[in-house]
């Protein structure tokens, strides 16, 4: 049975491992690179579906631990999956289980991992049947397996072993009870720390299973960036070119364009919209705190030329709300957060937008270059772990 998705690979990077391609899903194409904004609970905090749909997003994430708690099973079940229950008409991924920031609750034996749930502390067991079963209910367009992962920072190289070897275990239980490959596509997830052998291992193991996407997981856990690097571009120069490649977990515009030229194609982070609680705007000169009182008499839009309704002038159909109004309302007010999220979604996918047209065009190493030198200025202050990784793969920064 042929999988209810499709990657339509449109050009590689002459120089570098970046790839733009086109997802196609059941509820409409995706262009790859993407960012997936986290829906965490079905809701992008502070914006309606139809907000979100306006920043361009096609494809947003869900949790499916979360929502198995509250709406719950039946809830799903009644109203005909999340698509309908959130009133959104594109795509949904859903992730199984946070496990590395849940781990104080949670229990992982090889049955599943057994939590106490954070709303009333009842005891649960999440399955792998039971997640992809959840999954099913949901009806999202992609769908990850349960897997046991350990934060990247542990020094028990055993206990990292075992949990690589049991997701590979708990892999073939979710492909066994995955009700519907027609029309939802289950992506494996390689784990092994920072172990590149384990690593190595893992990915021949999920290969082998010939999942419809393959994602890489257990990063972004505090782990060294040019350690983060090296595991992406092991775990890319082993995957197949004509299936999507999901790095989980990572959200931070240095790290997105860094792991493009690595060979991802799809990120998730909450980074851009919870940065957004906190009054912090995402420009392409770096991250701005427009609650510091430098702002108060700021009447520039957010970032000159950004298209989003925050920033655009009320002339072109936007809003044309000013610095000055964010630190105004950031501290205080709910209106504050909300402007941002949608200023630091659209930023994250316009970025994502103009790293594919660098790609079609063959100019991503120039792209990079253009990118470094905006948001630090000066070379010198390039980080070392981005310098490195993209001369790994022909990009020298430092180069005039």
């Amino acid at each position: 049975m042929p999988p209810a998705l499709s990657y339509e690979l449109l050009a590689k990077c002459s120089v570098t491992k970046a790839r733009a391609a086109i997802l196609h899903l059941p509820h409409g194409p995706v262009p790859l690179p993407i960012f997936m904004p986290v829906a965490t609970q079905a809701s992008l905090k502070g914006l309606t579906p139809e907000q979100l749909e306006e920043t361009g997003c096609r494809l947003c994430l869900n949790n499916t631990y979360h929502l198995g708690l509250k709406p719950g099973q039946a809830t799903l079940d009644a109203i005909g999956g999340a698509h309908k229950f959130q009133s959104w008409p594109h795509n949904i991924l859903t992730v199984s289980f946070q496990m590395v920031s849940l781990l104080k609750l949670a229990k992982v034996t090889e049955e599943g991992v057994k939590f106490l749930s954070p709303h009333d502390g009842t005891p649960m067991l999440l399955t792998p049947e039971h997640s992809i079963s959840l999954q099913n209910s949901i009806g999202s367009d992609i769908i990850m397996q349960l897997d046991d992962v350990i934060a990247t920072t542990s020094p028990d190289l055993a206990r990292m072993e075992e949990a690589m070897d049991r997701s590979v275990r708990w892999l073939d239980r979710c492909i066994k009870a995955h009700k519907y490959p027609e029309r939802q596509n289950l992506f494996c997830i390689i784990q092994g720390g920072l172990d590149l052998d384990l690593r190595k291992r893992c990915t021949k193991e999920m290969v082998e299973r010939d999942t419809p996407g393959i994602a890489i997981g257990g990063l972004s856990g505090g782990e060294e960036k040019a350690a983060y690097c090296k595991v992406v571009d092991t775990c890319t120069s082993l995957l197949p070119e004509k299936k999507p490649r999901y790095v989980m977990g990572v959200g931070y515009p240095e790290d997105l364009v860094v792991s493009i030229a690595l060979g991802a194609d799809m990120f998730d982070c909450v980074w851009p919209t919870r940065t957004a609680r906190f009054g912090n705007a995402i420009t392409s000169t770096g991250v701005l705190n427009l609650r510091n009182a430098s702002f108060q008499n700021d009447f520039n839009p957010v970032e000159e030329g950004c298209t989003c309704v925050c920033c655009r002038p009320k002339e072109k159909g936007g809003l044309g709300i000013t610095r000055a109004y964010i630190y105004h309302v950031a501290a205080k007010e709910t209106a504050g957060a909300h402007l941002l999220t949608i200023h630091n979604v659209q930023y994250q996918l316009n970025l994502m937008k103009r790293a594919r047209h660098a790609i079609l065009e063959d100019k991503y190493p120039a792209f990079v270059k253009d990118f470094f030198g905006k948001v630090y200025s000066d070379k010198t202050n390039f980080p070392v772990w981005a310098v490195e990784a993209l001369k790994g793969v022909g990009v020298d920064l430092l180069a005039d």
